[in-house]
């Protein structure tokens, strides 16, 4: 086992996330006593489950098998679980442990949040969009046809274990997309990360390379910094968004996702995402030139997708406008004013927002 990173989250109820390598025995030391613990696991990562599950000798093991993707955050997939810790006895001295991506990590932790309104949870993420992202902060949701993640609960974990040994079955793909997550945290609050990753674009997609664990744990640290100042995205210190910060290129990320019946997958659809605020943020003044054009150069040079024509700009439109951060009728945007200086841009008119789109759609 490598060197261990302990990431302190000094929260309402503070955790770690621990970084390394080979690292599962971590989950139950993360729990200590526990009767009974459900592992919410993905269906194609139950081999993954069984190494958490054997590590529990003295508990009783339930598994639940989620569905792989977007299609895990369904309210009936939320019913079926908690019908099985009903079966099983659950009680509020029992967790639950999450293993797989970041709609198994969302699910799971909902299941965890909302189970006698509240009982411990463990994250195992195993894609990289899930280390850096849904793992941490305590988020956790549902879809409806309204739009993704329109149902949820802010709930903590008890602890965090970021097995780096578990990306390299990853496939490519879904590596490259994870960085649409990495980068972002790079644009808003740490220019070190693309730095790295401007240096070392082969390197930062290499499960055992040092620089990609240093991308990791700077995507981590940068979350935590922004979760502990504001747990339930009520707001930052002065005009910083807070929490808000992180959906830097999230508002049209998830219409772009919601319109395209989730083909797009989530870090492909935040690269597109800040390509369209970045435009957005330039066009209406607020960014230059060299910054918004770095965009679509940083996300292309590691195989992000930077550029989308497939849906209409007046569905995409109206699903923005359902989302979370929308204010009654008022459309909000998280923009940079400058490198690592997130902002609100709000209620940006028609013109601007069908212009920055003809930009994403190559058309301009």
């Amino acid at each position: 086992m490598s060197d261990l990173t302990r990431l302190q989250v000094f929260a309402q109820t503070p955790y770690d996330v621990v970084v390394g390598h080979g690292i599962l025995a971590q989950v139950p030391q993360m729990l200590g006593e526990t009767r009974r613990v459900a592992i919410c696991h993905s269906e194609e990562l139950v081999h993954v489950a069984e190494q958490v599950r054997d590590l529990f000798e003295d508990s009783d093991i339930v598994m639940i098998e989620l569905p792989d993707g977007e299609a895990a955050k369904e309210a009936s997939v939320a019913i079926r679980a908690w019908n099985a810790l009903g079966a099983a006895g659950f009680t509020r001295s029992d967790a639950v442990v999450t293993v797989g991506g970041g709609a198994t990590t969302d699910m799971g932790g909902f299941i965890a949040a909302t189970w006698l309104r509240g009982v411990r949870v463990v994250h195992v993420p195993t894609s990289l969009l899930a280390m850096v992202d849904a793992a941490v902060g305590g988020k956790t949701g549902m879809n409806t046809d309204a739009g993704k993640n329109l149902v949820g609960a802010f709930h903590e974990p008890a602890g965090v274990v970021v097995d780096l040994d578990l990306l390299q079955t990853l496939p490519r793909l879904e590596l490259v997309a994870g960085l649409g997550e990495v980068i972002k945290c790079g644009f808003i609050a740490d220019p070190m990360i693309l730095e790295l990753v401007a240096n070392h674009p082969v390197d930062a997609l290499d499960p055992r390379s040092t620089v990609l664990r240093e991308l990791v744990e700077r995507a981590i640290r940068v979350k935590i910094d922004v979760v502990v100042d504001d747990l339930k995205e009520t707001g930052g210190q002065g005009d910083h968004p807070g929490r808000e910060a992180l959906n830097y290129g999230h508002t049209m990320a998830h219409a772009i996702e919601t319109n395209t019946g989730y083909q797009v997958r989530h870090g492909e659809a935040v690269a597109l995402g800040m390509v369209y605020v970045a435009e957005l943020a330039r066009l209406s003044g607020r960014l230059d030139d060299d910054t918004a054009a770095a965009h679509a150069r940083l996300l292309h040079l590691v195989g992000l997708p930077t550029s989308f024509d497939k849906v209409p700009f007046e569905d995409l439109l109206a699903t923005m406008r359902v989302d979370k951060k929308s204010r009654g009728k008022t459309l909000r945007f998280v923009v940079l004013d400058e490198m690592a200086q997130p902002k609100v841009l709000t209620n940006p008119d028609d013109a601007t927002l069908q212009a920055a789109y003809e930009h994403l759609a190559g058309r301009s």
